[in-house]
């Protein structure tokens, strides 16, 4: 798979691979100390804090365009992931403060579960922004595989040193973690012009923002018929593992805390060891060789199936296998191939419609999947064999978005692709004379 990289690309590869290596491997520290934690609270309880990350998605999503508007391109994407790492710090200094600390453990899941979306979606803009589409079609599962990596040195440190660090400690990890990644975003914006060759008006304009309205971002999400199809095929994807995430966390409930990290960053090690056999070495040749339509369609296929075997005999190990299905499939194959997606767009678009959709959105669908399972489990009583007979219906109509949203990504327009490319070319400054 390596032959894929010419040997121009190589440092630019191997910068992206190693950070979202480290990227990832703060994130699994960090999430199995988070799930342990709402393995305490109720459905009900984990619901309303699924709502409330919507909102606090839609904040952060707001800030950040502003930022990407307003304070120079360049130092945007380092100044995120500083932001996040000093307040895994500050989490980490007040919680030992508090008598009750019930209400900071509930804002650190939020605020975890706001970074587990947030610092993708900006490395993948990066990505995005950094590599054209037919290098993306190349490199991108090799990228994506150094998430997988990191993805199995994460978990491996909360299942092996829980309980003699303790969660607190675990977050200084993540945190030393994230400022390790600020001098490769700003190596990888040298080796874009030194050796990809690749010139935009981030790196003409080094000193300016990227300009245009905060709210851009939402706008053009709402008018375009592509953004808004890759809203609705990751809002299924959120339905579906909302679904599995809750049968997770009522079967650990009789467990402790340690015991619950140790068993959740145990499963994340299996379906990480998947995960990366699967995208540094299978994935670029599925997209490759069956195309955009089939890549983005597999895991919903066999979602229907796992599903509807869910349905048929619902038992905790198929439970537990339909959740490494998911999320194997979706790291390995579904995520390299969404962000591919992404080279179709503006520059404008990568940086602020792109959160929209993977925050704001995904956010939504947590809100909305949360509140629907507590309904169907604490309402009306449903089991776990007929909510799973939902969750292949939503599966089905999910195939069915991937494979026309392939087939868009395919069949782009050519004048639509020489108009993305000269707005990624031409400053801003050039073209907004009048302002």
């Amino acid at each position: 798979m390596l032959s894929t990289v010419k040997q121009h690309e190589f440092r630019a590869t191997l910068t992206a691979f190693t950070m979202v290596f480290v990227l990832m491997a703060s994130y699994f520290v960090l999430r199995p100390v988070r799930d342990a934690m709402a393995s305490d609270w109720s459905d009900s309880e984990v619901s309303f804090l699924w709502n409330l990350q919507f909102f606090v998605s839609i904040a952060i999503v707001s800030l950040y365009g502003l930022l990407v508007s307003r304070i120079r391109f360049k130092t945007v994407v380092p100044l995120v992931y500083s932001i996040f790492a000093a307040s895994f710090v500050g989490f980490l200094l007040i919680t030992p403060l508090l008598a009750n600390p019930t209400l900071v453990e509930k804002a650190f899941y939020i605020w975890v579960s706001a970074f587990s979306l947030f610092h993708l979606s900006v490395f993948w803009s990066l990505m995005s922004d950094t590599f054209s589409k037919e290098q993306g079609k190349r490199l991108f599962a090799i990228i994506a595989a150094g998430g997988s990596a990191g993805a199995l040195l994460g978990p491996l440190i909360p299942a092996l040193f829980a309980e003699q660090l303790g969660l607190d400690l675990l977050m200084l990890v993540a945190a030393c973690g994230l400022c390790s990644v600020v001098p490769l975003v700003v190596y990888l914006s040298y080796l874009k012009q030194r050796d990809l060759g690749h010139i935009s008006s981030s790196d003409i304009a080094k000193t300016n923002a990227l300009g245009g309205r905060w709210w851009s971002g939402f706008s053009d999400f709402f008018s375009n018929r592509y953004l808004l199809c890759i809203g609705v095929f990751i809002l299924l994807y959120v339905f579906i593992g909302s679904f599995i995430y809750f049968e997770q966390k009522n079967l650990l409930a009789e467990y402790s805390r340690p015991e619950r990290t140790k068993i959740l960053a145990t499963i994340d090690w299996v379906v990480n060891s998947l995960t990366f056999a699967m995208a540094f070495f299978v994935t670029s040749r599925i997209v490759t060789k069956l195309g955009m339509p089939i890549t983005l369609a597999l895991m919903p296929i066999l979602l229907v199936v796992g599903m509807l075997a869910l349905a048929f005999a619902p038992l905790i190990v198929i439970v537990m296998a339909v959740q490494v299905t998911r999320r194997a499939g979706n790291y390995a194959v579904t995520r390299p191939a969404r962000e591919m997606l992404f080279s179709q767009v503006t520059q404008e678009q990568r940086f602020k419609s792109k959160p929209v959709i993977d925050i704001v959105v995904y956010r939504g669908g947590d809100a909305i999947s949360g509140t629907l399972f507590a309904f169907l489990s604490e309402g009306l009583g449903l089991g776990l064999a007929l909510i799973a007979l939902i969750g292949a219906g939503i599966s089905a109509f999910w195939s069915a978005v991937a494979i026309f949203l392939g087939r868009q990504y395919e069949h782009d327009d050519p004048k639509q692709a020489l108009l993305k490319n000269q707005q990624q070319i031409i400053p801003k400054s050039t073209i907004n004379l009048s302002t």
